[in-house]
C-alpha cells in the first residue's frame, strides 16, 4: 500500500466531502442560523418595546395618580368648606332660634307679670273691702261700689 495514493484518495475524499458540505448541509445550516438569528433579533426587539410600553405605563399611571390625589384634595377642600359652610348656616339658625325663644319667653314673661298683677289687684281690693267692712262695721256692697274698687285697684 502507497501512502502517497491513500494521501491523495483522503485529500481527494475530503475536498469532495468540503464541496458536497458547501453545495448541500452548509446552506441549511445557514438558513438555521439565519431564521434562529432573526428570532432572536425579534425577541430582542419584542423585550425593547415592552420596555418602552412598560415605561410609558408607568409614566402614564404616575401621571394618573397625580390627578387622581389632585381631584381628590379638591373634593376634601370643597367637603371642608361646605362643612363649614353648614356649620355657620347651623349657628346662624340656632342664633334665630334663640333669640325667637328669647323674644317668645319675654312675653310669656310679660303676660304671667300683667296676669300676676291682676291677680293682685283683685286680692289687694277684696282686701281693702274687707277692711274697709271691718273698719266701718258694715257690708260694704261690692256691686255697688264696683266704680271705687276699680279705681282703687288701678291705682294699686
Amino acid at each position: 500500500m502507497n501512502i502517497n495514493l491513500t494521501l491523495i484518495g483522503q485529500t481527494i475524499s475530503f475536498f469532495f466531502f468540503v464541496w458536497f458540505c458547501m453545495k448541500f448541509v452548509w446552506p441549511a445550516l445557514m438558513a438555521v442560523m439565519a431564521e434562529r438569528e432573526k428570532k432572536i433579533a425579534d425577541g430582542l426587539e419584542a423585550a425593547d418595546r415592552a420596555d418602552k410600553d412598560l415605561e410609558l405605563a408607568q409614566k402614564k399611571a404616575t401621571q394618573q395618580m397625580r390627578q387622581a390625589k389632585e381631584e381628590a384634595a379638591a373634593i376634601i377642600e370643597q367637603a371642608n368648606k361646605r362643612a363649614s359652610q353648614i356649620v355657620e348656616e347651623a349657628k346662624e339658625q340656632a342664633v334665630a332660634e334663640g333669640k325667637r325663644l328669647k323674644a317668645a319667653a319675654a312675653a310669656q314673661i310679660e303676660q304671667d307679670v300683667n296676669r300676676a298683677k291682676e291677680e293682685l289687684r283683685g286680692k289687694v281690693a277684696k282686701l281693702a273691702l274687707a277692711g274697709a267692712e271691718k273698719i266701718l262695721g258694715a257690708t260694704i256692697d261690692e256691686a255697688a261700689n264696683s266704680d271705687l274698687v276699680n279705681q282703687l285697684a288701678a291705682d294699686l
